[in-house]
């Protein structure tokens, strides 16, 4: 008796059509794909790092070469406008050519003093690294991982969002076009059963997660159970404080972006605003004058889009005020409004967990030190933002008081490839970017020689 293929199948949320139908691996296949992955790194391990530096600049290349084809494939997919794709793909370029220059540096072996002798750190590569990634930046988010440990002498495995299997395999493709040697880095067709089971095999070395908190806990607890190191990037509900002295006319256009950047769909967007009592009113009218001339892209499926929608009514339900948008237009595609709440407050949805997509939480502070409270009044703590004419006083507040693990001032920036990139308490741990990420997944030996 044979047992019948499982599949997956791909939707263009704009069209809500079928794309393409995808069959999962079966055990034994990835149980080949982790051996063969598992030789490739015996052999790339001790490759120069010079040698990997060369390889991460081909594919940085070999991105900006395909990013029109990168960018078409990320609208097809996932819904994402044409331009935040590209915008996405030169992201992506960026964090090779950082990579390749800077990782040579960052890995090289660390002279230490040692009584009675010398002493050197090495950074060495542990082997397989998975990496289990979300849809909504469907480039980058494997990028991201995948470069920083390539460049650390790591073999990697993904598992990548089922409605996203097209850039699974076209990164697969792009990589093996720079010459990344075969099997180093292998797209796994699995569902979330075979990946629990990937994460306990004793080639696998490390596990990197991006998607939500609840499914977070479980990836970590799975791990942990087999003593693999995890790093973790979690959902969050960042605040942007605009305070008293804010100029709404560069803080309005900013928080808008903030909010609707990738549809909302982001989760370093800007969710909660959390506005001075002073200025409450003014901030309010201008960023609902705002989203109102948003032209939005689909969300990326249905029932995402469902699960926005009843988080928006139970919010309503609860006091809260819809003051734009906050219904399901008609027609084809998995479109939302851009939406706007206010009299947000604990124990709403809008208040208490993500609203991912393009619905902004405005809530009323008495004054900066209850913006901050507000602000911290959180169970996630990944980004932020601070709008002040005091400069001086918001470094002060982002450094030493707002709890989160990156803080925009006077602006919206997301990810850079030269600065560290995660959050604390539910949205994680762990860090990408900047140099941190390269070291995440290395064994720091320290090496002690006696005169």
């Amino acid at each position: 008796m044979t047992t019948a293929t499982k599949t997956q199948q791909t939707m263009n949320p704009t069209t809500g059509q079928a794309i393409e139908k995808y069959e999962l691996m079966s055990p034994q296949q990835t149980e080949d794909a982790i051996r063969k992955g598992h030789q490739a790194f015996t052999a790339w391990k001790d490759t120069s790092l010079s040698e990997r530096s060369d390889l991460i600049a081909k594919i940085g290349q070999q991105i900006r070469q395909e990013s029109d084809a990168l960018a078409q494939l990320m609208q097809t997919e996932m819904g994402k406008s044409l331009e935040e794709a590209k915008q996405e793909v030169e992201l992506c370029a960026g964090i090779c050519d950082y990579t390749a220059k800077n990782g040579p540096t960052q890995l090289e072996d660390e002279k230490r003093p040692l009584e009675g002798g010398k002493a050197i750190v090495a950074y060495r590569p542990l082997g397989l690294i998975f990496g289990i990634q979300p849809w909504n930046f469907p480039l980058y988010q494997v990028v991201r991982y995948s470069i920083p440990n390539l460049m650390a002498g790591n073999g990697i495995l993904l598992k990548h969002a089922g409605n996203v299997w097209g850039m699974g395999q076209k990164i697969a493709e792009l990589y093996a076009k720079a010459g990344l040697p075969e099997n180093l880095f292998q797209h796994l067709c699995i569902d979330h059963d075979q990946a629990e089971a990937v994460m306990k095999h004793d080639l696998v070395r490390g596990v990197t997660f991006t998607g939500s908190a609840s499914a977070g806990k479980k990836i970590a607890e799975v791990a942990a159970g087999s003593l693999k190191k995890t790093v973790l990037e979690l959902g969050s509900n960042d605040a942007y404080l605009i305070l008293a002295d804010a100029d709404l006319e560069k803080a309005v256009p900013a928080c808008v972006q903030g909010r609707l950047n990738n549809v909302g769909q982001t989760c370093v967007g800007a969710k909660r605003f959390v506005v001075e009592d002073k200025i409450y009113d003014a901030f309010r009218d201008k960023f609902v004058a705002g989203m109102k001339q948003a032209e939005l892209a689909p969300m990326a499926r249905e029932d995402l889009r469902e699960t926005l929608h009843d988080q928006v009514k139970e919010s309503v339900k609860k006091g809260a005020r819809c003051i734009l948008g906050g219904e399901i237009p008609g027609g084809k595609g998995f479109f939302y409004p851009a939406t706007v709440l206010e009299d947000v407050k604990p124990g709403m949805p809008a208040y208490d967990g993500e609203l991912f997509g393009p619905v902004a939480s405005l809530i009323r502070a008495k004054d900066a030190k209850d913006a901050m409270r507000i602000a911290n009044d959180s169970r996630f703590g990944l980004g932020g933002g601070i709008f002040s004419a005091d400069e001086k006083k918001a470094i002060e507040l982002a450094r030493d008081h707002f709890d989160t693990g990156m803080i925009n001032i006077n602006g919206y920036q997301l990810a850079q490839p030269q600065l560290p990139f995660g959050g604390v308490k539910d949205s994680g741990y762990g860090r990408e970017h900047g140099g941190f990420g390269i070291k995440e997944f290395v064994n720091v030996k320290s090496i002690m020689i006696t005169s």
